[in-house]
């Protein structure tokens, strides 16, 4: 009996040891960071606002230099093999105007609720239809998009190993055949990025996929299972770990595509009361994300929030978000600052 105990208590002070390490070790901090934003035309809309208008702002008063365009499948493709590139041809076009570089997702399942954004006459078709009609989008997209400059990186599939999202399946292999599809119409120009849950995966099966490994950073969320807010115990320090093992392992390097700069309420942000709003994500807790985020030795992030910022400043009278993100958009910010 003694000696189980000696041994639970060495266990016990072996994970305590690994704790403490995470929690009080500061990764280094990369020589400069580079800021995005990303941008959904349907979540801006949801939101009251001018998605165009929106936009413009982004680029013109924001600055922004890297964006990353969710490019939903039932603005695309309203009726099958019927496409309207209109409004993603807009946004290219400004991007490039602005000389600002563009994350293209692509796929079913794009940034916003309901995450995967499946056409109505898409809806009902079995699984293996509309995988095929999955391929067909991203043929006709990539074929379309390939010569244009202002892309940089083709993200393939949003948080794809993710449960997250009114989604009817997941498909790891389907996964590996968009990739694959991408690459060969792209002739390998432009990488493929495969994005994970940065809180809850080691982010191999994207690491195994991927050419580049794209992660979540939330820190304050509704947390449905349990009915209540939840501020997530996770150091900046294990975020750089996982990292440092992609990069060993797999020899990819992680960035982060979604870090939380806009609230997470119970119900969509756009029946959220201003109040309910606050209880995760003030100014002190945006400046506190960014902060955390610096931490952590990325040094690529893509802030998610944007069209609630500019909601901020013009439905509710309230600049305060957009003027502090303005201070990250102003080129690559040295950490040290």
């Amino acid at each position: 009996m003694a000696k189980k105990s000696m041994w639970l208590a060495i266990i016990i002070g072996i994970f305590a040891l690994i704790l403490a390490f995470f929690y009080l070790y500061k990764p280094p901090r990369p020589a400069t960071v580079d800021y995005g934003a990303v941008f959904s035309q349907k979540h801006a809309a949801n939101l009251g606002l001018d998605w165009k208008e929106t936009y413009l702002a982004l680029l013109s008063d924001l600055q922004v230099k890297n964006m990353k365009i969710a490019a939903h499948w039932d603005l695309l493709e309203p009726g099958d093999g019927q496409y309207d590139f209109t409004d993603l041809d807009w946004q290219l076009d400004r991007a490039k105007e602005h000389g600002a570089n563009v994350m293209l997702v692509i796929g079913m399942k794009t940034p916003r609720w309901p995450e995967c954004h499946i056409p109505g006459w898409a809806a009902g078709l079995e699984k293996n239809q509309q995988q095929e009609k999955i391929l067909d989008l991203l043929e006709t997209i990539v074929l379309r998009y390939r010569d244009r400059s202002e892309i940089s990186v083709w993200q393939v599939e949003n948080e794809p190993f993710f449960s997250f999202g009114d989604c009817p399946w997941r498909d790891p292999e389907f996964l590996e055949k968009e990739a694959a599809l991408v690459r060969s119409i792209d002739g390998k120009f432009r990488p493929v990025l495969i994005s994970d849950s940065g809180e809850g995966s080691l982010w191999t099966k994207a690491a195994g996929i991927g050419d580049i490994v794209g992660v979540t950073m939330y820190r304050k969320v509704w947390f449905h299972e349990a009915k209540t807010y939840m501020s997530y115990p996770i150091p900046p320090a294990w975020y750089w770990a996982k990292a440092e093992f992609i990069k060993a392992a797999y020899h990819k390097k992680t960035i982060c595509v979604e870090l939380q700069a806009e609230p997470w309420c119970p119900s969509l942000l756009y029946n959220c009361s201003l109040s309910e709003q606050e209880k995760t994500m003030d100014l002190k807790q945006f400046k506190g994300n960014l902060a955390f985020a610096r931490d952590s030795g990325f040094d690529t992030f893509y802030l998610w929030g944007s069209e609630w910022w500019y909601w901020q400043k013009t439905k509710n009278n309230n600049p305060a978000f957009w003027e502090e993100a303005k201070k990250n958009f102003r080129g690559s910010r040295l950490t040290k600052e």
